[in-house]
C-alpha cells in the first residue's frame, strides 16, 4: 500500500474518532432522529428485537409517528438508564422480577400480584413511567436438563439437583453469575448447594452447550423456542426462588403526552403473546434464521394488527 495514502488514511481515522469523543458517543440509532419521531429502546435478546420490531410495526400501522429501534442495549440497567435519560421514549420488554430487584433494589417478596403492583407504582412515581399491562407471557428464568438425563438422576424440581449438585457442569447465563437479588449466590443460599462446576456464557450459547452434551443442566430463559425443538425438561421451581417476570411495555410518560396514539396502540398488545407464542416467536429467529422485523410483520398481518381490540 502506497505510504503517503495509508499516512492520509491514518489522519482522517484519528479525526473521525477524536469528533466522536469531543461530541460524545450517542446510542446507535439515534443520530438523525427528528422531534416527531418515537424512539424505541431493545435490549441484544431475540425477544427484545422481536417485541421491538411488534411495536415499531404497530405505531406504524396506526400513526404517522416516525420510529426508531435503538438496538443492543446490554442489559436491564442499561436499557432502564437510556429510557431515564429519555434517549428512548419507551423499552420494548422490561421484566417486573428484574425492575423489582435490579432497579429499585427490592427483595423478598414472590407474589406476583404485589410484585407486579410494587413496580408499577414505584416506576411511576421515582421515574413518571408508564408499566404497560402484561404482554401475555412471563419469561423467568429457569433451571433445564435433557430428558435423559433428567430421567437417569429423577430429576423434577430444582431441589432433586442436590444429590448431583456436586458432580454438575452448569452453563448459566452471564449477568447471573453475579447478578444481586436472585443471582448464584442467593441462590445457594436458598437451596443450599452449588454446583461442581459453573460457566458463565451468551444465554443464547447454553441451549446448544446442553444438546450437546458439554453440560448437565444450563439456566436458560423459559421463553427460548429451544426448548421444545430440543425436548429440554424444564424443573420446577420448588423454593420459589425466582421472583415473577411478567412481561411488559414500559413508556416515559413524557412521550406518552407528546404521542398521544401510543396509549391506545400499546393497549391493543395487552395479553395478546403467550408463552408459547413468544417461544415460537423467538424460535423462528434463533432456528429458522429469520429477521426479527420478519417475524413480526408474518405475526401481525397473521392477527391483522389486533385491529379487533378496542382502545382503552
Amino acid at each position: 500500500m502506497n505510504k503517503h495514502f495509508l499516512k492520509k488514511a491514518i489522519v482522517i481515522v484519528y479525526s473521525f474518532v477524536l469528533v466522536l469523543v469531543l461530541t460524545g458517543c450517542s446510542w446507535p440509532g439515534l443520530s438523525g432522529t427528528g422531534n416527531n419521531t418515537v424512539k424505541i429502546g431493545s435490549q441484544n435478546t431475540t425477544e427484545h428485537q422481536v417485541m421491538a420490531n411488534v411495536i415499531e410495526q404497530m405505531i406504524q400501522h396506526y400513526s404517522d409517528y416516525n420510529t426508531t429501534i435503538i438496538n443492543n442495549l446490554g442489559s436491564g440497567n442499561v436499557s432502564f438508564e437510556a429510557q431515564k435519560r429519555g434517549d428512548t421514549d419507551l423499552t420494548a420488554v422490561r421484566y417486573t422480577g428484574t425492575d423489582y430487584q435490579t432497579v429499585l433494589n427490592l427483595t423478598g417478596e414472590t407474589n406476583p400480584t404485589k410484585v407486579n403492583n410494587e413496580v408499577k407504582h414505584d416506576f411511576k412515581k421515582q421515574y413518571k413511567m408508564t408499566y404497560f399491562p402484561t404482554l401475555g407471557f412471563a419469561d423467568t428464568y429457569q433451571f433445564m436438563v435433557t430428558s435423559s438425563y433428567a430421567k437417569k438422576n429423577n430429576l423434577h424440581n430444582v431441589s432433586d439437583m442436590k444429590r448431583v449438585a456436586s458432580e454438575m457442569r452448569v452453563g448459566i447465563d452471564q449477568i447471573w453469575a453475579n447478578r444481586r437479588g436472585d443471582g448464584y449466590s442467593a441462590f445457594k443460599n436458598t437451596y443450599g448447594f452449588g454446583f461442581g462446576k459453573v460457566y458463565p456464557m451468551q444465554i443464547g450459547l447454553v441451549y446448544d452447550a446442553l444438546e450437546a452434551g458439554k453440560m448437565d443442566a444450563v439456566l436458560g430463559y423459559s421463553t427460548d423456542g429451544r426448548i421444545a425443538s430440543y425436548h429440554l425438561a424444564l424443573l420446577n421451581d420448588d423454593k420459589h426462588f425466582f421472583p415473577p417476570y411478567a412481561a411488559s411495555v414500559v413508556v416515559n410518560d413524557q412521550a406518552l403526552k407528546k404521542y398521544p396514539k401510543l396509549k391506545s396502540i400499546l393497549n391493543r398488545l395487552n395479553g395478546q403473546i403467550s408463552l408459547k407464542t413468544m417461544q415460537k416467536l423467538n424460535y423462528q429467529v434463533d432456528n429458522d434464521l429469520l429477521e426479527p422485523a420478519v417475524v413480526a410483520k408474518q405475526f401481525l398481518e397473521k392477527h391483522n394488527y389486533f385491529k379487533e381490540v378496542s382502545d382503552k
